[in-house]
């Protein structure tokens, strides 16, 4: 069963792997088209989706593999709290992007969305790199 669980939580950091490579996507928003605009929306929502099914995977996952481990509370307790924030930025960002997409499709400016997702996704990809470094150095009792 460990080794399914690992395999899991394997595959959910990789499907995670979208919040690293979202704020230099989201970048590039204001050099693109309208059109191109709509579809870079798009395909950033579907990757949001993923990273957040990818997100509750991790947290199932995770749950287990903590409990064959001897990890302190605290640490515990910090890594819930990043899971929930990257999951609450990552969520937010649904909500502009899909202004984005919304305004492209009709020809209008979005350029306040597009500034809040460039904000959202690098507050996501920081909070990231944290839960990343945690996990490499686990504190335990």
């Amino acid at each position: 069963m460990y080794k399914i669980m690992i395999f899991l939580h394997i595959v959910g950091a990789v499907g995670m792997g979208i919040y690293a490579i979202l704020p230099f996507v989201a970048s590039r928003f204001k050099q693109l088209s309208t059109p191109a605009q709509e579809g870079l929306a798009s395909g950033l929502l579907t990757a949001g989706r993923i990273g957040q099914f990818a997100l509750v995977l991790q947290l199932l996952t995770g749950g287990y593999l903590i409990s064959q481990n001897d990890y302190t509370v605290a640490w515990m307790i910090v890594i819930i709290v990043l899971f929930v924030a990257m999951g609450a930025f990552s969520g937010i960002l649904q909500g502009p992007l899909k202004r984005i997409k919304t305004a492209a499709a009709s020809s209008q400016d979005a350029s306040a969305a597009v500034s809040r997702v460039q904000t959202l996704s690098a507050l996501t990809l920081i909070v990231f790199l944290v839960v990343l470094w945690l996990m490499k150095n686990p504190w335990f009792e």
